[in-house]
């Protein structure tokens, strides 16, 4: 930070790491000899290091919990087709993963269809299956999930839909058993 005596003007250079720890700082003019008080103000956007870190904002990602909604008791899968997810782009091209399940988590670590995609947030998207229709539904994700390059809340898929997710797009497809 940058000061000037108040007595003569002379500008001096304050060590931000110094400064930075106290409300007012005090110092003594070069040229003068008098003592300036300076007050510091800190700008309501600049970052604050808070150590140690508080309770509330420490996580552990290992123990992080996934809040779905509601399970809807119309969920189930097709009887006679399986629905495949093929990876088209990204740094799983090629992955497919068969749903099991008609509730369907995808993400990194911990998802039911895991990818390495590091845009990708832990839990980044939900599929719910409806016999032939397919609820797509965005988790609150970091960066988005995408149906025809615009941004999607929730969305209806059939067969052959593409969504992106992280630098990943995602083909869906049912296939006979």
């Amino acid at each position: 930070m940058q000061a000037a005596c108040e007595h003569c003007g002379q500008q001096h250079l304050l060590q931000d790491n110094v400064i930075a720890k106290h409300s007012r700082v005090q110092f003594r003019c070069t040229r003068c000899s008098q003592i300036t008080v300076v007050e510091v103000k800190r700008r309501a956007e600049e970052t604050m290091v808070i150590s140690p870190m508080p309770s509330f904002a420490r996580a552990d990602a290992r123990i992080a919990t996934l809040r779905l909604p509601p399970v809807d008791e119309s969920l189930s899968l097709p009887m006679t087709q399986d629905i495949l997810l093929q990876v088209t782009s990204g740094p799983d091209r090629g992955a497919e993963f068969v749903l099991k399940s008609p509730r369907t988590v995808i993400g990194r670590k911990g998802a039911d269809f895991a990818l390495t995609d590091p845009e990708i947030s832990r839990h980044h998207c939900l599929l719910e299956v409806r016999d032939h229709f397919i609820n797509l539904k965005d988790l609150d994700s970091t960066n988005g999930t995408f149906l025809e390059e615009e941004r999607v809340r929730a969305a209806v898929l059939q067969n052959r839909a593409e969504f992106r997710i992280g630098n990943s797009s995602i083909r869906l497809s049912f296939r006979p058993r």
